[in-house]
């Protein structure tokens, strides 16, 4: 049996989508149901569910940034939206499902098929990180806020407010314009594909900067930048060039 999650911030579409599951597949088990994607989070994590389905145009918490904001993440995945044709491309692209609501019986049943079949493969988890390199490489996140998940709660911030970020072993500290930082429990490389890649740089092992807000270059040794706020930060020698080329510096 197949234990199943549904997140949707319309009960309506959760009853009517359970009720196609219950009355169309013998094979899906819904395990739990939720309308807060804040509460799905911990609820997913928890519960390890084999497949999720997911709406994507969610209120505060939409389900690019949910799936983002996943520990656990070895389940399969089933969009449920009315989303543009360019992001149901993207899902196929990557063997990542989808249900156009209102949900067809016939659509329901294949693309349970299609999860029983990948059921005990490591592909799944493969799709889903996948999924997430493209949307945000691909730009459909570059509007939107970036989640930053502390301890106890979640944080959504404008890119533009973060000035640099910084690694510390499995976490990393998110320093913003207005003074206030943020220790995030997340690799600061986990933070880089959350970032959009034309206004960000990695610049050291250690360091993502904001090309925004860098004021000055020096180039001495390796090189220095120095932001708006006058922190100085050390380029490595492995990452000079694609700064310098950033920069259109020789």
């Amino acid at each position: 049996m197949i234990k199943a999650v549904i997140v949707d911030d319309e009960q309506l579409a959760i009853e009517s989508l359970q009720w196609e599951i219950e009355n169309f597949s013998q094979d899906v088990k819904i395990v739990e149901t939720f309308t807060n994607p804040k509460d799905a989070i911990s609820g997913i994590n928890y519960l390890k569910p084999d497949l999720l389905f997911l709406d994507i145009e969610m209120p505060e918490i939409d389900g690019f940034q949910l799936l983002q904001l996943l520990d656990y993440r070895n389940f399969d995945l089933i969009i449920t939206t009315a989303y543009n044709q360019y992001a149901i491309q993207a899902f196929k692209a990557n063997a990542i499902d989808y249900l156009l609501k209102p949900v067809d019986p016939d659509d329901l049943i294949q693309a349970i098929e299609k999860v029983k079949a990948r059921q005990g493969s490591n592909q799944v988890t493969q799709n889903i990180e996948t999924v997430l390199n493209k949307l945000v490489k691909t730009g459909l996140e570059r509007h939107k806020k970036i989640p930053l998940n502390l301890n106890n709660k979640v944080v959504l911030v404008e890119p533009d407010d973060i000035l640099y970020c910084k690694s510390d072993g499995s976490y990393t500290t998110v320093f913003m314009r207005n003074g206030e930082d943020y220790l995030v429990s997340k690799s600061i490389k986990h933070i880089e594909e959350i970032l959009p890649e034309d206004n960000f740089i990695r610049i050291h092992k250690s360091y993502i900067v904001n090309l925004n807000e860098i004021k000055e270059l020096v180039k001495q040794g390796s090189g220095e930048i120095i932001l708006s706020n006058n922190r100085i930060i050390p380029i490595s020698r492995t990452h000079r060039k694609q700064v310098f080329d950033a920069l259109n510096i020789s």
